[in-house]
């Protein structure tokens, strides 16, 4: 269980530093730690709140085809942006190609990570 809250917080602190390199409005003040930072703070948020966030937005996602879920996304990368002071998104359009990256990037590794060679899907306990 802690080796994979530290695979998944490395992994974490990887897309965020790769949307930071790939998106201009994205920053971390020129901080190796800043990003170390965010991903901490961007993993729990996802961990405790983003469950939540996503139970009670369940009619909205349902009305919407699932489009609610990804403005939460979005609202998990605002947070960060708030609570760690060096990592800033500058505009409505970098939140989304940031939240768009950040779950492309985490499918990714998710499919790489998950897989054994057989096909099968391992357990993330």
């Amino acid at each position: 269980m802690i080796r994979w809250l530290l695979v998944s917080w490395a992994l974490n602190a990887v897309v965020l530093g790769l949307v930071g390199w790939l998106l201009s409005g994205v920053s971390f003040g020129g901080s190796a730690w800043t990003v170390i930072w965010a991903a901490l703070v961007f993993g729990i948020l996802n961990t405790i709140l983003k469950p939540i966030l996503k139970l009670i937005t369940a009619p909205l996602a349902l009305i919407t085809l699932g489009l609610a879920w990804f403005f939460v996304s979005m609202f998990m990368l605002w947070l960060t942006s708030l609570i760690i002071s060096g990592f800033s998104i500058h505009g409505f359009w970098n939140y989304v190609w940031a939240t768009a990256l950040v779950w492309v990037f985490n499918t990714i590794f998710d499919a790489i990570l998950l897989r054994t060679p057989g096909g099968r899907q391992l357990a993330a306990a």
